[in-house]
């Protein structure tokens, strides 16, 4: 399913956080969103996502404006992790991520056994089966972030969005929560704060100051005079000497 962005401004108190911003991401494409702090990135996300609505401009899933759908039906089509989200909800993990599955019930449809199957999927996913009757507020940070990225599995989303997903992980989730995303056969714009993990997106955008300022593949985005402009710092470029991939080392650039 395609996701577009066309001309958006968004600012606060005079602040101008998005800056004309035009973006599409095309079905089946894992986009990789990617710029300094402050940059404007989980401001696009909350865009992309429904949850703001810009000054100007429009959203679009598959050409049809997203502010003329209801909200349900943009939860059966989008799913998004955000950095933080928590609850002050006394509830254990699988009831969390069941919650993914609120779009889909009604008085005509109530829980059934497809969705305990699809919770236990995505429970798995994750690896947190093994805490399913944990408590919410018993999980440290890496564990609650997988159980956010579980509930947005268990919403089945044909898009897919993630606000920098790997925070609060070890490396271990890092590389296994990347991998699984890379095997879903759904849309997925992805904020990342690691450059050397944007190398394995389709294609990557560059926000600076609330403007896109480069978009396509990794290997003509991240170049030198690119790093050097946005993120301050010298990069040398490097392959790995077991897969042959390139990889970035980064030095400062002050």
């Amino acid at each position: 399913m395609r996701l577009a962005a066309e001309h958006i401004d968004w600012s606060v108190h005079g602040h101008q956080l998005l800056d004309d911003v035009s973006l599409t991401i095309e079905p089946g494409e894992t986009f990789g969103l990617i710029g300094p702090n402050g940059s404007g990135k989980t401001t696009l996300m909350r865009v992309l996502a429904g949850l703001r609505k810009p000054r100007s401009g429009r959203v679009l899933v598959d050409d049809a404006s997203m502010y003329a759908m209801h909200q349900r039906d943009i939860a059966r089509i989008i799913a998004f992790v955000e950095q933080q989200a928590e609850t002050l909800d006394r509830i254990v993990v699988r009831e969390a991520v069941a919650l993914g599955r609120t779009p889909f019930l009604s008085a005509l449809q109530p829980w059934s056994e497809q969705d305990d199957a699809i919770v236990a999927q995505a429970l798995a996913n994750v690896g947190m089966t093994h805490l399913a009757d944990r408590f919410w507020h018993t999980l440290s940070g890496g564990e609650r972030q997988r159980v956010h990225i579980a509930r947005a599995l268990a919403q089945q989303p044909r898009i897919l969005l993630l606000d920098e997903p790997t925070n609060h992980l070890d490396i271990r989730h890092q590389l296994s929560i990347l991998s699984l995303v890379r095997q879903l056969s759904v849309t997925v714009v992805i904020a990342l704060h690691d450059l050397n993990q944007a190398l394995d997106c389709d294609r990557i955008g560059v926000m600076d100051g609330g403007r896109l300022v480069d978009v396509g593949p990794p290997s003509q985005v991240l170049t030198a005079a690119r790093l050097r402009h946005t993120f301050g710092v010298h990069a040398d470029f490097l392959d790995d000497p077991v897969d042959h991939r390139r990889i970035m080392r980064f030095r400062s650039a002050l």
